[in-house]
């Protein structure tokens, strides 16, 4: 079977910067909805037609990965204005009372607590950064309903947003 929109593509894949750090791997493998929700539009169009034991390497600039670092998504914030068990790393999809609105469909990440202040980026932790992107065709097949009601296989995954772009 060969990749076309509607199927589910496994691949294991290395992801690195541009001066070739690793970002993440899997070796494994996960499972993609080529077609809706789980691919960088460039990294779909490039995987279709490939079948089990294809393999690929796209190199994808900002604009075609997670888009630019924007500033404007940085927020600070009074730590009154946090939960007592806030920690780096969290992230709030609606900020709390008190806080400025912030960008719409944007979720924020405590990147930095001090003893009054509390430091939010909004932006996507691989935004402005162009990356490779290795992979591997273990497996390609039919989706599953709820895949396809979801457009999206990676309903559990923790790799879930890997590879499509954040909400602005």
């Amino acid at each position: 079977m060969k990749i076309t929109e509607g199927l589910v593509a496994t691949l294991s894949w290395r992801m690195t910067d541009s001066q070739g750090e690793l970002i993440d791997e899997n070796l494994e493998g996960d499972d993609f909805y080529v077609g809706g929700d789980d691919l960088l539009p460039r990294m779909a169009e490039q995987m279709m037609g490939k079948g089990a034991g294809d393999k690929g390497d796209i190199y994808l600039q900002p604009e075609d990965a997670f888009g630019d670092y924007d500033a404007d998504l940085l927020l600070v914030e009074d730590r009154k204005l946090f939960p007592a068990e806030l920690e780096e790393g969290m992230m709030f999809e609606q900020l709390p009372e008190g806080c400025s609105d912030g960008a719409k469909g944007v979720f924020y990440t405590v990147t930095e607590i001090h003893d009054d202040k509390v430091l939010l980026d909004g932006n996507h932790p691989l935004a402005g950064l162009a990356l490779r992107i290795e992979y591997t065709v273990l497996d390609v097949r039919a989706a599953d309903p709820d895949e396809i009601e979801a457009q999206s296989a990676l309903l559990d995954s923790a790799d879930a947003g890997l590879f499509m772009p954040g909400e602005k």
